[in-house]
Order: structure tokens, then sequence, then C-alpha cells
């Protein structure tokens, strides 16, 4: 509890050193809401990014940034965002999905080898492709995506060395369903809950681990309930930063550029440091008591042959065709 007032409290006051007003008062207020810890270059990122949009929109655009999910958790940020309660929001593919099913292609287990792969992808006709899909459903998304990095699996019981170290195993998932059958494939037992429910699922055992990328391993503080770190490179996360239809529209052509290409400056700064930092973390983890291990992941691909069938259909033949140009050959 202490440590979650000190994380509200220093967010509160980041947040609010990021909109500090200028003399004029803005002509449209607006709140930006997402999950991650203030230390976590997403929240750096962004507080840079809107105060930059409010200055070169000589202040008529303002937007308050309310990191750690202060004004709800990821799905109810989707619900607020759709609603008009919430003006913008970084959301994952996974998230998304409950509205657009096919943003959880990102998602997909083994598709991608690198960030720069999935950067090839999503900046390109496999991310057109998906925000047009978007869009038909009122969520105006960002030309480029933010990145969290590839997921690895961590444990408080014993590590994940091949598929059959699954067996039994409780794993924390996003509320997703390519995650839960990812992982039912595999051979473990998910539980799809909110990131920001998952330190105490962890701490309390509700479940034995989670899979989330380095950066979030750390900022989050999971490496105090966790043990275990195997190294899976699984799946990519990441975030799209959205807008409400109304919102978006309300505001004029010139400002709509301006935060259209102030995101693209800032989705390729914190693409950066967030490569800087996972660079460095695995190390850092380890330091922290992390014991580490190499996954045999090709006991993990030969068992996804008929999830990757199913998400073919599930998908589309446009948006896996697309995927296909970068990844090769999937299914």
């Amino acid at each position: 509890m202490l440590r979650s007032r000190f994380l509200s409290g220093a967010a509160a006051a980041t947040g609010a050193a990021a909109v500090a007003a200028p003399a004029a008062a803005a002509q449209w207020e607006y709140k930006f809401g997402h999950d991650m810890p203030v230390q976590h270059p997403l929240h750096t990122t962004m507080v840079r990014m809107w105060r930059e949009v409010e200055q070169r929109t000589g202040g008529r655009l303002r937007v308050a940034v309310f990191p750690q999910n202060q004004l709800g958790s990821d799905s109810a940020a989707l619900s607020q965002i759709r609603s008009g309660a919430l003006q913008f929001t970084c959301l994952s593919g996974a998230i998304i999905a409950s509205v657009v099913p096919v943003t959880q292609i990102e998602n997909l287990p083994f598709a991608f080898s690198s960030g720069d792969e999935v950067f090839h992808a999503m900046d390109n006709e496999l991310g057109e492709y998906l925000r047009r899909e978007m869009e038909a459903k009122d969520l105006i998304a960002m030309p480029r995506m933010y990145d969290l990095g590839l997921r690895q699996v961590t444990s408080s019981t014993h590590p994940i060395r091949t598929a059959d170290d699954f067996a039994n195993f409780k794993i924390r998932t996003p509320p997703s369903k390519i995650f839960v059958d990812a992982f039912k494939a595999l051979g473990a037992s998910p539980t799809s809950i909110s990131f920001n429910e998952t330190y105490v699922a962890l701490q309390t055992h509700v479940v034995d681990g989670q899979e989330t990328p380095y950066s979030v391993i750390e900022t989050s503080r999971l490496y105090e309930v966790q043990k275990y770190l195997s190294v899976t490179n699984h799946s990519w996360a990441g975030w799209w930063l959205l807008a409400n239809v109304d919102a978006w529209r309300s505001l004029p052509s010139d400002v709509q550029d301006v935060v259209r290409e102030i995101s693209v400056k800032y989705s390729a700064i914190e693409r950066r440091e967030t490569a800087l930092a996972n660079a460095a973390l695995a190390d850092k983890l380890s330091r922290r008591g992390m014991i580490f291990n190499k996954a045999d992941t090709a006991t993990f691909k030969a068992r996804l042959t008929a999830f990757y069938a199913d998400w073919k259909t599930a998908f589309g033949t446009t948006a896996w065709n697309s995927l296909q140009k970068v990844t090769g050959r999937l299914a």
C-alpha cells in the first residue's frame, strides 16, 4: 500500500509538472492516461510529448498526463476512450482487441524476431490496415506505435526451460484471447489479470508467474515477487496512441497535424529509450537476484501448429498476408 501511495503521489506530481498552465487559457483541455509507472520511458516520453504539443499549438491544446492506471484499468481506459470520458490513451492491441479483434496480431507468439521487424510491419502495410480497422470502430490511432519490448516469462516456483515446464503453471496474461489461447496450447494455466493487479497477484501466489518485457519487470518491481526469469522473447508488446473520435474531430486540422507530427517524433524517442533500457536490464535484474535461463523455444513452437492455423482464420487473409510479408510463412 505504501509503495502504491508513493508511486501514485510521484505520478501525480510528474503529471502536474507536464501541464503547467501558460498565461492564456487552453481552448481544449484533455486527459491522457496510461498503465506504466512514472519511471518507465513511456511515461517520461509522454510528459515531454504533450508539453511540446502545448507549446507548438500556442497553448490551445493542453493534455494532462495520468500514469499507472490512475484513471482506471486498461479495459476501463478503452471504455473511456470510446465514450469520450478520456480523450487520449495508450493501449496494446491485446486490449483493443475486444473492439477490433485483428489488433491482437501484434502479439502473435514467435512471429517477430526483433523490434525492428515489428516496426517494419507496423509502420507500413500491416499497421495501416490496423489503423483503418480501428477508425471503423471510432478509434483514432496515431501513425506510429510505441515500444514495450519482447516479452519474457518470470516465475516464483521454477524456471521455464522447455514447454514441459509449463505443465500446471499458473501464469498471468493480459485480458486477451490470443495470450490465453497461446499459453493453453503450451500447456500452462493462464489467468487474465489487469496489469495494475499483477504485483499483488504474484505476491499472494494467485498466479505463479507472468510474462512482460524487461522494462516492466524492472519499473514495476516484479523482481521482488519473482525468482526466475526465462528468456523466451515469445511475443512483442507495444502501444497504440489512441484518441477519442469526437475529441479528435473537434480539433482543427492544424492542431491535429501537430499532434500527429509530435507523436511520430516521440515514438522514435521512446523506442530508442526503451531499447537502451531493455539492453541494460538483464544484468541489472540478475544483480537484483533473479535467476536467468535461456528457454528452448523450439519446444514451444512445436506445440503451436494448430494455434497458428486457428488464428490465421481469425485474422483473415489481408492481415495475415501483410504479416507474412515481414515475418515469412507462419501457417
